[in-house]
């Protein structure tokens, strides 16, 4: 995985013109808003969001940003596998959930803690479900 991020790193603006617009587009779906998504992204500034919405293959690659792209990327995707009936798939972040892990909160709750853990975690739960755990 840490060669990978390095590959990725190197290659900037390219990997982050087709990543960003995959993300933005997830969070569409999901029907986030400017201040969820940058929760989700980990940023602080709301111009930031909008000029990487705008110009994504000007953003700044980083591990971090690589890292909750990743958990994103693999929670959209368990979430197709699990319930691939695509608007139940988006409902289910947002359908309170009495798995200990979100104590009767809605999963996106727990993704907007703001941690890369708390991605982590959601990413782990859904792959869980998806081995038969």
């Amino acid at each position: 995985m840490i060669a990978q991020a390095e590959q990725l790193l190197q290659r900037g603006s390219s990997v982050t013109s087709s990543l960003l617009p995959a993300i933005f587009n997830i969070f569409s779906q999901w029907r986030l808003t400017g201040a969820q998504q940058m929760t989700l992204l980990g940023l602080s500034n709301e111009k930031t969001l909008y000029n990487w919405k705008n110009q994504p293959e000007k953003a700044k690659l980083t591990r971090d940003l690589l890292e909750r792209a990743s958990y994103i990327l693999g929670i959209y995707k368990s979430l197709q596998i699990l319930l691939p009936d695509q608007a139940l798939a988006d409902q289910w972040l947002a359908t309170p959930n009495d798995n200990p892990l979100f104590n009767g909160t809605a999963p996106l709750d727990r993704l907007l803690a703001g941690q890369v853990v708390d991605l982590a975690a959601v990413r782990n739960f859904l792959d869980a479900e998806r081995s038969g755990w």
